[in-house]
């Protein structure tokens, strides 16, 4: 009994032996060694806590609602800031290296991860968010210097889709230490062709990169104020003269005025839906366990069309015009 118990060691002593052959360091013989990132040194790292969201704030007249919105994904126009900002404060209070792999965005919390697809190429990147901006209404995302140089983007503005995501930790490490990891898998032709077509109801930005929030003169808050739609410009001139007929014509739209809203979101919090009511100059209305925010009425479906513009514009990508009959 004791010489088959020495046997049975030596044996599965031998099957380690062996099965350890095929690796060192826990890198199987033919496994890409580069795919993998490495790990960074605790020390150079930069923290990704505390979470930072913020409060609303105003970029040309166009009010921000920074959220945590987990499954956010979007496509706009990207550009790209470098040197001229390196070294000053990023909006969660890091320093701003151009070389990192980074991005500034207006309502994602900092920091965050998302994947930049470069919409003309299919190529995929991780970048980690850490700054606000772009400081212009019609970009979605501001690039560093060194994100830009991985996704290809050499000068002006480029269209791209943003989704977040959640890395493992030893990519986390990485870009918190300023490096890059490896590209994803390129973007199917069939899902390209998708998005691009989402795309063309956007206006093409101008060429010039825009200053993020935190690196520029404006800070977030500093120019705050709720945007409302405007009334339709009313002219006292062209209308003074045909007065007699003037009542008469009110009087068809009446009924339809006020019947159109533009639904907002529905919030588990009154306090939240109170900041989303105040950034689209909406009200809040209970439902339920729920707290409702509406923008409106508006007189015409055309005019709440236009106020759903800007409420998706502020991050509220839910956003539905509703009628009220």
């Amino acid at each position: 009994m004791k010489s088959i118990g020495r046997g049975g060691v030596l044996m599965a002593g031998a099957a380690l032996l062996l099965g350890g052959c095929g690796s060192f360091d826990g890198t199987r013989d033919g496994e890409p060694v580069a795919a993998r990132p490495t790990p960074a040194p605790a020390a150079e790292l930069v923290a990704d806590t505390p979470v930072k969201i913020g409060d609303p704030y105003s970029i040309g007249g166009t009010t921000y609602t920074p959220a945590d919105i987990p499954d956010y994904d979007d496509v706009g126009y990207a550009s790209w800031y470098g040197e001229e900002l390196g070294g000053r404060p990023t909006a969660n209070g890091e320093t701003f290296n151009p070389d990192a792999i980074s991005a500034a965005h207006k309502t994602l919390p900092l920091p965050s991860y998302v994947e930049v697809t470069a919409l003309d190429t299919g190529r995929t990147i991780l970048v980690r968010v850490n700054d606000r901006g772009p400081m212009a209404n019609d970009r979605l995302i501001d690039l560093s210097r060194g994100a830009a140089a991985q996704l290809g983007i050499s000068e002006g503005v480029a269209a791209v889709r943003v989704r977040r995501t959640n890395p493992p930790q030893a990519e986390r490490a990485q870009l918190r230490a300023g490096r890059p990891v490896p590209e994803r898998i390129a973007t199917p032709d069939s899902l390209l062709a998708i998005l691009r077509n989402k795309l063309k109801t956007l206006p093409v930005p101008g060429r010039q990169p825009a200053a993020p929030v935190a690196s520029g003169t404006q800070k977030p808050g500093d120019d705050r104020l709720e945007v409302k739609t405007p009334a339709a410009p009313s002219k006292p001139a062209p209308v003074a003269k045909p007065a007699p007929m003037k009542p008469a014509s009110p009087a068809k739209p009446a009924p339809a005025i006020g019947s159109y809203f533009v639904q907002v979101g529905a919030f588990s919090s009154e306090e939240r839906a109170s900041a989303a009511a105040k950034s689209v100059g909406g009200s809040v209305v209970k439902a339920g366990n729920l707290w409702r925010v509406r923008a409106g009425p508006f007189a015409s479906d055309a005019e709440a069309r236009a106020a759903l513009g800007r409420v998706k514009g502020k991050g509220f990508r839910d956003a539905v015009v509703v009628r009220d009959r």
